[in-house]
């Protein structure tokens, strides 16, 4: 699963498959802890990440909404820059 960003301790990272694999989404992994993101809502709708941590990956999804979306519909990965 390549990585697309690290902030803050964060990794985030992007895996395809085919359509079973909606909704459009991010991993983002913590420590032990790991969450799926949805890509158009920001919020977290699987894992178990410290509330804190859940805002800091959906404030980041919010200001890079377009480009993981567009990483998503055409299934190349590009680095995209850490929240600051």
């Amino acid at each position: 699963m390549p990585e697309i960003s690290r902030f803050y301790g964060i990794v985030i990272k992007m895996f395809f498959k085919p359509k079973e694999h909606e909704p459009p989404h991010i991993h983002a992994l913590y420590g032990e802890y790991v969450g799926l993101f949805d890509l158009k809502t920001g919020k977290m709708f699987e894992g178990d990440f410290p509330v804190k941590a859940q805002d800091l990956v959906t404030e980041w999804i919010t200001l890079t909404k377009d480009e993981l979306l567009r990483m998503w519909e055409t299934q190349v990965i590009t680095k995209l820059p850490p929240l600051q």
